[in-house]
């Protein structure tokens, strides 16, 4: 396998994540917010249950470390079930749709 020629730099992470009800969502955002290197995070509840919240985190930064990430999100009581997007380099690519195929629906 062939060595990168330069440095690869995560700029944008969106997971699934399972949590329970508390913390709420804004107090999980602020931590996750406090992380060096994150410009932004936008989390979203996609479901709820009787003890639980699924989620979908958001968080864009020019050099991003998952590992950091995960370990607030577990201070926090979550867990993460999937990595659904990365996008990594210079820019942020957004996500282009194929024709005749359906958009995705978190």
């Amino acid at each position: 396998m062939a060595k990168p020629s330069k440095s690869v730099r995560i700029r944008r992470l969106v997971l699934d994540v399972l949590k329970p009800h508390q913390p709420r969502i804004d107090v999980l955002a602020t931590a996750i917010g406090e992380l060096e290197y994150v410009e932004s995070v936008n989390i979203v509840r996609t479901e709820t249950d009787s003890s639980t919240e699924g989620i979908t985190v958001t968080i864009v930064g020019p050099n991003l470390n998952f590992e950091d990430i995960e370990d607030v999100m577990k201070d926090y009581g979550t867990s993460v079930h999937s990595v659904d997007e990365v996008v990594v380099g210079e820019k942020i690519i957004n996500t282009v749709l194929i024709p005749n195929e359906e958009p995705f629906k978190p």
